[in-house]
């Protein structure tokens, strides 16, 4: 009798506590895309150049909203269509990519701690930037520079931990591989930086790396919005497998994964997705660190919840910030600082807390 009122009450206790996250989660998520939504037209709207509602409306949506009398719709459209909305979009997008990449690799390597530079995209990045500005190669050549040695760092990690890693230490031995490649990128990039032209080449390569979105182009938007697109739909599809890589590789391995096969595919899906960011808006830091932790501690760690919330407040968030970054002062302000200054106070917060786990 005992049996027959304990099973079923157990049962119901998890159905109730599945239902609950459900529900927090479906709460939370149509909070921020509300959110985003109202700080997209905020961010058309606000500038060196002001636009009022109305006008906004009349220039995104003419057959709808009239223009106002006296309003300038040709200037009003090149501000929009040509300067803030590629700005904006490649904003949401960059901060959606950093964000969702930073969850990936914390599931992968179980561990807090990991951002999408881990692997040495960052560096290998930075160092592409540099050297491409070195030979005055125009900003397309910038870009490609940066998104290849990108890519290469990473690869270069990954062949070393393959080459060196055995079995459950596989993980372990990648993380260290990119520690010493990301050494390796940033020695090269220091050298690069000590034999650039102090006058022309090095301010350019300093201000490069401290990342902004201050020349963003619509070309741009779609240069760093079709991988992102092409790399996140086939890692929100594997997100609930990334549950099953956070067991362990002998759980995972037993549920039937191939935990070095899934390890890859989303080493690289996340990485495309980190170096066509960086190479568009240089290097931005603390975005794939920061939010996967504030978005855990919103919906939890299952990444079935936690990957879609991390895209969207990191959409949200590299958003905000870029409206920061060229409204707070008259010049504007790098991205890689604003992060910076938010995301160390962030982490301080944590340990005032006294977090010991990221669950």
């Amino acid at each position: 009798m005992l049996d027959t009122v304990t099973v079923p009450s157990l049962r119901q206790t998890g159905q109730g506590r599945r239902l609950a996250a459900r529900l927090r989660t479906f709460g939370v998520l149509p909070l921020l895309l509300v959110l985003l939504a109202v700080a997209l037209i905020g961010s058309l709207a606000m500038g060196r150049y002001s636009i009022g509602l109305p006008d906004l409306a009349a220039t995104l949506l003419p057959s709808i909203f009239p223009a106002s009398a006296g309003s300038d719709a040709a200037t009003f459209a090149t501000v929009v269509y040509q300067v803030r909305l590629p700005r904006v979009l490649a904003a949401v997008i960059i901060g959606a990519a950093l964000a969702g990449a930073g969850t990936a690799y914390q599931g992968v390597f179980r561990n807090p701690m990991v951002s999408p530079d881990i692997l040495g995209a960052s560096a290998g990045a930075g160092f592409g930037a540099a050297l491409a500005i070195l030979l005055s190669l125009p900003g397309a050549g910038v870009q490609l520079f940066a998104f290849a040695f990108g890519i290469g760092a990473v690869a270069i990690s990954w062949l070393v931990s393959m080459r060196f890693g055995r079995g459950n230490g596989v993980a372990v031995v990648l993380i260290l591989s990119g520690m010493v490649v990301s050494t390796l990128f940033t020695s090269f990039l220091s050298m690069t930086k000590f034999v650039a032209d102090p006058d022309s080449k090095l301010p350019a390569i300093t201000f490069w790396l401290m990342g902004s979105l201050a020349s963003v182009s619509p070309r741009d938007t779609l240069l760093v919005g079709i991988p992102v697109l092409v790399c996140g739909i086939p890692l929100l599809l594997l997100r609930w497998r990334l549950n099953v890589l956070s067991l362990g590789e002998e759980e995972a391995r037993a549920l039937g994964v191939d935990t070095r096969r899934l390890r890859l595919l989303v080493i690289v899906l996340a990485t495309v997705m980190t170096a066509s960011s960086i190479a568009v808006c240089g290097m931005v830091g603390w975005v794939g660190l920061k939010i996967p932790h504030l978005s855990r501690m919103l919906v939890g760690p299952e990444h079935g919840r936690l990957l879609p919330v991390a895209l969207v407040l990191g959409g949200l968030y590299l958003l905000l910030i870029d409206d920061l970054a060229r409204n707070l002062t008259s010049v504007e302000i790098p991205l890689g600082i604003l992060t910076s200054l938010v995301g160390a106070p962030f982490f301080l917060w944590l340990m005032a807390k006294g977090r010991k786990t990221w669950a």
